[in-house]
């Protein structure tokens, strides 16, 4: 007994180690992924600190629209990867290739209404998110620019996004990371006006985040064309598309993409609420939201491996293997959402006291950061389990539900009133406007615990 015990043992370590060493494959790429775009937003945030707090406001403003836009092709390319990683599971390529035309020919029709708006509205834009003219102005000047890199943002995006679903992630590293350094090293020429170049300032970091973009779809199109033999983009997909895989895709994606936007609408409305405190107050949280970015790199890349994982199981019809993974990535987020708190609070006295701001907005700042370090780690629980468990399932209008109801239903009715009916201060605010992760994980888990999100959605 103790010999078959001991076998027992042995075999479930072997198995443990087999699938840690199968996640962290999927992690670490996209963890690095992550954090290179955090790099880059980053590099804005850091620089721009340096040539004021205006035009740090004012770029970080009107990177509310990019973010909504994105959140809109996260929302396509997460609603094609509860198929893509499924079929993945039963090896049918062309339903795969086919799925991503459908993703891609409607990112390109959102990046073109984003890049329209953009160039047509600026200031109608920017007066959603602050009343304050000398931010608006700077936060045109970067629009204006950006916009050129909507549509080649839309293509890149979708495609990376797709191929992770089929466990292709190096691609999007080696993009991302080329497209950091091209970023960074023009945003210190331009910003500040090196190698002979003008000091260009906010339009400077606008024209280094364009060239980038360009950079990321050479190599995109070079790959998808030259070098990518699983998952083709074949032109007479975007001609004749199949209705099945239409409409299945609209089922399982309006419901993410609806969930995205309206978890990008309430971040933005959290910005705009913090907009209309005053630029000391937007400033603060651009950094603070910057940071919670980089302590949730990891965290972000489980909840998308586990997406990939469970909807390949899923797929191949292995559910009693699918719930164990299910728990151990549960599980996982929940030590790396520790770690990523005490990342928060580990560089919270370096930035404070580093950081070219005024001295309100350093306060504010050292405060927003003990904020981040208890919605870090409820973000990290809460990501694994929407977008990873309930969305490798096709379980996409739980997620909705949970988004909505808690986002729109609690923390922005709660933060708009105390900011413009009660009149509290910047402080109480951002704690009512941060509170909405900690309060929805006990209904996410029950919804965990009770199984219905574990569907086999392929035909």
């Amino acid at each position: 007994m103790n010999i078959m015990n001991g076998k027992r043992k042995l075999k479930i370590s072997e198995e443990n180690k087999v699938f840690y060493r199968k996640v962290f494959a999927l992690v670490l790429p996209m963890a690095l992924q992550n954090m290179i775009n955090v790099g880059i937003t980053g590099a804005d945030v850091i620089m721009l600190g340096k040539a004021g707090e205006t035009a740090l406001a004012g770029a970080s403003l009107a990177g509310q629209v990019q973010f909504v836009m994105n959140l809109i092709f996260f929302g396509l390319t997460s609603g094609a990867a509860v198929l893509t990683a499924q079929y993945w599971g039963k090896q049918d390529m062309r339903a795969i290739e086919k799925v991503m035309s459908i993703a891609l020919r409607l990112s390109l029709i959102v990046g073109l209404i984003f890049t329209i708006a953009a160039m047509a509205v600026p200031e109608a834009l920017l007066r959603i998110f602050t009343s304050e003219p000398p931010v608006i102005a700077e936060g045109v000047k970067y629009l204006r620019i950006v916009s050129f890199s909507y549509i080649l943002t839309s293509i890149t995006m979708t495609y990376l996004n797709i191929l992770r679903s089929v466990e292709r992630v190096f691609i999007s590293t080696v993009v991302y990371l080329l497209s950091l350094l091209t970023n960074v090293i023009l945003n210190a020429i331009l910003i500040f006006g090196y190698l002979g170049f003008p000091a260009m300032g906010v339009e400077g970091a606008a024209t280094a985040t364009l060239i980038a973009r360009i950079l990321e779809l050479v190599i995109v199109i070079f790959y998808a064309f030259r070098m990518n033999d699983i998952v083709k983009i074949r032109f007479r997909d975007f001609i004749a598309i199949d209705r099945t895989l239409f409409w299945d895709f609209m089922i399982f994606s309006l419901p993410v993409v609806v969930n995205e936007l309206m978890w990008g609408a309430g971040v933005s409305a959290n910005a705009a609420i913090i907009g209309h405190l005053g630029s000391s107050a937007v400033a603060a949280n651009s950094i603070a939201q910057v940071i919670k970015q980089l302590a949730m790199v990891v965290s972000f890349g489980i909840s998308t491996a586990t997406a990939i994982l469970l909807g390949k199981a899923i797929g191949e019809r292995k559910f009693e293997e699918a719930k164990v993974y299910a728990e151990k990535l549960r599980r996982l987020s929940i030590v790396f959402g520790l770690i990523g708190a005490c990342v928060v609070l580990a560089i919270r006295p370096l930035l404070v006291s580093n950081m070219s701001i005024s001295g309100q907005a350093k306060s504010y700042l050292g405060f927003m950061l003990f904020v981040m370090a208890y919605f870090v780690m409820a973000q990290a629980y809460n990501c694994t389990l929407i977008v990873g468990v309930f969305r490798a399932g096709g379980d996409t209008r739980y997620g909705l539900f949970l988004d909505v109801a808690f986002m729109w239903g609690f923390s922005i009715i709660f933060g708009f009133l105390a900011a413009f009916v009660f009149k509290w201060g910047v402080l109480a605010v951002y704690v009512i406007l941060m509170c909405d992760e900690l309060i929805k994980i006990p209904v996410a888990t029950r919804r965990y615990r009770s199984m219905k999100w574990l569907r086999n959605v392929t035909r």
